[in-house]
């Protein structure tokens, strides 16, 4: 059975937004809340998960990943709309 990947989107306490991808959302959310899963929102605070989609497999998520944390702030959760 193949592993599922997300990419998801999750607002900080600050306001900011992070971007990243797990093949465990619940997990991921946990460490994040935790201070332990990223050094970008143990500083900022965790604060929601917004969105998340899921991927065909890591390389397309990382891909996914990559792309909307190109695009401006305000585009990003229309990205997981589309």
């Amino acid at each position: 059975m193949k592993e599922k990947w997300f990419v998801y989107l999750l607002e900080c306490q600050d306001g900011s937004l992070y971007t990243g991808t797990t093949n465990n959302i619940q997990k991921r959310m946990k460490l994040h809340k935790e201070g332990k899963g990223s050094k970008y929102v143990r500083i900022r605070g965790f604060g929601t998960l917004i969105a998340f989609k899921q991927c065909k497999d890591r390389s397309e998520a990382c891909k996914q990943e990559y792309y909307i944390k190109q695009l401006p702030k305000e585009n990003k959760l229309g990205w997981f709309r589309e």
